[in-house]
């Protein structure tokens, strides 16, 4: 991907803990999304750009034994905050969003960040031990789709790319023949 900059988050408050962050299979949720940034001053102009994903060595939180993972990093940093005397961070609603989502995932955050610390670490003792390339998620977001549904709305499942060696390529999907820019 030579001369191509992605972008790499590492907020506090990122779903799957730092990464550049891609929707899967959904153009549509991504421009909301990058409209809703939009109108509150963080970019100029709302795009989409589809990626060629290779997840290699992927954290997937849709499957039983990477969710296991997961908690048990959750166990370490709850033990490592309690020995430390500091609390665990929350996540939080986004103040006066529509949604009760908590959608400030702080908590996910930290615990993301000291999953890949302990591979880090297990790493310098076994060069053979493998740090993810990328973490994929299924969010359920954004109010039931009509009363009394279990489906909602802006559901959508979501890959931090950790390893950028792992996008193929990028790509302008289109709407109708048309870039899709809001």
């Amino acid at each position: 991907m030579d001369g191509v900059s992605i972008l790499h988050s590492d907020e506090d408050y990122d779903w799957l803990g730092p990464g550049a962050y891609f929707w899967e299979s959904d153009p549509v949720r991504a421009l909301e999304w990058a409209q809703w940034k939009v109108s509150r001053g963080a970019y100029a102009q709302a795009s989409v750009v589809g990626a060629i994903i290779d997840l290699r060595n992927c954290l997937d939180l849709v499957t039983r034994d990477d969710l296991e993972i997961f908690r048990s990093a959750h166990d370490s940093f709850s033990q490592l905050q309690a020995t430390a005397g500091l609390p665990m961070p929350e996540n939080k609603n986004a103040g006066k969003s529509e949604n009760e989502d908590r959608v400030l995932r702080y908590l996910d955050c930290a615990v993301f960040r000291r999953l890949h610390q302990m591979i880090d670490r297990r790493k310098e003792k076994d060069p053979s031990v493998e740090p993810f390339d990328t973490v994929r998620g299924m969010f359920v977001e954004g109010g039931p789709i009509f009363p009394g549904s279990g489906i909602y709305r802006k559901s959508h499942v979501q890959i931090a790319v950790r390893n950028f060696d792992c996008v193929k390529g990028l790509f302008y999907p289109l709407e109708d023949g048309r870039r899709f820019v809001g």
